[in-house]
């Protein structure tokens, strides 16, 4: 994969907008962009644009983590 910071909006802490990273297979195809904010992390697949990915909580992805 080719993971790549698309938008970095942070300076010492991460920001009210995040951060968004574009994500690529090794081909350069676009998978998608996972947007990474302070209350949540979403997978916005292809082109769906931020707010219509699939979201999940800190604490959940933490949870998952450690399942």
């Amino acid at each position: 994969m080719d993971v790549r910071i698309k938008d970095l909006r942070v300076e010492m802490g991460l920001g009210n907008k995040g951060m968004e990273l574009e994500v690529k297979d090794n081909d350069g195809n676009h998978r998608g962009d996972l947007c990474i904010g302070r209350g949540t992390i979403e997978w916005c697949r292809g082109k769906t644009r931020r707010g219509g990915g699939k979201q999940v909580s800190w604490d959940d992805l933490i949870k998952w983590f450690e399942s």
